[in-house]
């Protein structure tokens, strides 16, 4: 003989979370610390990218009032991409002196 005990009665769903939502991870940031690794590591113009990409991102999450767990994260890859953006621009600064040291060295040897 099986016995089949009643339901529990209804109207008790899944808790609910707490006001203003679980904190979530902002979608980007991931991304934005990659390219601003990158920037710093192999190519200079993803420092860029992640430059204006972690500024939008966290003036969205300023925006947004809603809290997210990789602020820190976003602005790494900001803080590299700002870096690796700065090293760019001083390595076009030495090409372009080294050139016109040495076109005036080869000038003046003529």
């Amino acid at each position: 003989m099986s016995y089949n005990a009643p339901p529990p009665p209804g109207g008790y769903g899944a808790p609910q979370p707490a006001y203003g939502g679980a904190p979530m991870e902002h979608p980007q940031g991931t991304t934005i610390l990659i390219l601003g690794i990158l920037g710093l590591v192999c190519c200079g113009p993803l420092g860029i990218a992640a430059w204006v990409m972690g500024n939008k991102a966290l003036q969205e999450i300023d925006s947004s009032g809603q809290t997210y767990t990789n602020r820190g994260t976003i602005n790494a890859g900001r803080i590299c991409g700002i870096i690796a953006t700065i090293l760019m621009v001083i390595g076009i600064v030495a090409y372009i002196i080294l050139f016109a040291v040495a076109g005036s060295v080869s000038l003046s040897t003529s």
